[in-house]
């Protein structure tokens, strides 16, 4: 066992009999719902996150007197709390799983991964007919990657049930009829069921969905069918109604309760971001603004939204910039008096952008006008993972600089976000960079 000793970190103080019973006692309280948990050393430091679809069975088996393996052993022993989150279904235990890791980088997530238990959806939508499939690795090769998800059998349930709702082809399509394709799991345009354009239509709802858009998917199918009934396209209606019917359905197999996606009062880096703003309440949604460009060439503006505190990636937008210029302050105007022009768009709880007081000045006014409250992460140019966390804060007459400590739930919550704009931004404009050089 001298192994385990190895394993645990020296410079942690150790878990005493208090806090142990105290967790104990805690775990009681443990819900019979979808979710994910949060384990926490004794210095208050998420050191590992994972996914249930029954909190109260999957946490407590970690303290279980039975047999695990050395690692196991060795982060229970530096367990000193557990929180949770409860979702709505084991999908989005999921998506919040992934979320959360992205955001907290947990040590014992990295410690204990095996890589083969990471996996992204792959859709080649630029393909004539597109199929599914699973990766470990995403490539270049500008199809869709979704993930990545912690736990390939989850990911593997899911499809598996929405397959039933949009049937898709989970190989390169050949033309060839199937058992499959009997019995509905493929779109059938081997046998004429279905055109490929009606078939890229759907796939694109099931990305939708994997993309953690349900709420917005459902919305998007009722307003669909409401127009196919009052145009008498009545066959179209029908189809919908059926495919509205299945997601229902895959809700009661996998739905323990009607709450919103997540209890974001649960989410600590949203309650002590409300009090360090002295915002009226939790911000439900922020959106996170980047700009990328090469001296004022393929200039492109980013905007990531992030709901209840995590990525909400079918609500990401992206701006080709109508004037090339090498002025960020002038883009990001530009960016932000485009976006608000949105009103079909839920307008955000907060705005961080990237960059320091120039950047906040140049668009605070726009943003002021409609109670919008913007903050901006000065980096000075350091794009790195370790880039310090420092925001700057409007104030009635001037700007308040606030350093926050680097592992604090904000700093992780706004690193996140600003990093997400970042890649989103600079994928944009290394897009159009290509496009433009291939004219």
């Amino acid at each position: 066992m001298s192994s385990d000793k190895n394993i645990q970190s020296p410079d942690l103080p150790s878990v005493t009999p208090e806090m142990r019973e105290q967790l104990l006692q805690k775990l009681k309280t443990l819900p019979a719902s979808p979710g994910v948990y949060f384990h926490k050393g004794t210095n208050g430091e998420i050191i590992y996150v994972g996914k249930a679809a029954v909190l109260k069975n999957r946490v407590r088996q970690y303290f279980h007197h039975t047999q695990k393996d050395p690692k196991t052993e060795a982060l229970v022993r530096e367990i000193a709390d557990t929180d949770w989150i409860v979702v709505d279904t084991e999908m989005d235990a999921l998506f919040l799983e992934s979320e959360m890791i992205k955001r907290y980088m947990p040590k014992w997530n990295i410690l204990l991964r095996d890589d083969k238990t990471v996996s992204y959806v792959r859709i080649d939508m630029k393909s004539e007919v597109p199929y599914v499939s699973f990766t470990r690795t995403p490539q270049d090769d500008k199809a869709t990657y979704i993930g990545p998800f912690y736990g390939k059998s989850a990911v593997e349930k899911a499809l598996r049930i929405l397959r039933k709702v949009f049937p898709y082809y989970d190989k390169p399509y050949d033309g060839k009829k199937t058992l499959n394709t009997d019995l509905g799991l493929t779109p059938g345009i081997e046998v004429g069921r279905v055109t490929p354009e009606e078939y890229k239509k759907n796939l694109r709802k099931l990305r939708l969905y994997l993309e953690g858009g349900r709420h917005k998917l459902i919305k998007e199918l009722e307003k669909q069918m409401q127009q196919a009934a009052k145009t008498e396209n009545f066959e179209e209606a029908a189809a919908i109604k059926s495919q509205l019917f299945g997601l229902r359905e895959l809700q009661k197999k996998i739905v323990f309760s009607d709450k919103e996606f997540l209890d974001i009062s649960s989410d600590q880096a949203l309650t002590d971001l409300q009090k360090l703003l002295h915002l009226p309440n939790p911000p439900k949604r922020i959106e996170g603004y980047d700009i990328s460009h090469q001296s004022g060439t393929n200039v492109v503006g980013s905007m990531v939204v992030f709901t209840n505190g995590a990525s909400d990636r079918s609500e990401y937008r992206k701006f080709k910039l109508r004037h090339q210029r090498n002025d960020d302050t002038a883009n990001l105007r530009e960016v932000i008096e485009r976006r608000l022009k949105h009103s079909e768009w839920p307008f955000p709880d907060l705005v961080i952008l990237d960059g320091g007081v120039g950047q906040v000045n140049a668009v605070r006014d726009l943003l002021t006008a409609q109670h919008i409250p913007v903050i901006g992460r000065d980096k000075s140019g350091d794009h790195t993972r370790n880039a310090s966390v420092r925001i700057i804060v409007p104030t009635h007459q001037d700007f308040q600089e606030i350093t926050l400590s680097p592992d604090s739930h904000i700093a992780k919550l706004i690193a996140r976000i600003d990093d997400e704009a970042h890649r989103f931004a600079i994928t944009y404009h290394t897009l159009l960079k290509r496009k433009n050089m291939l004219k």
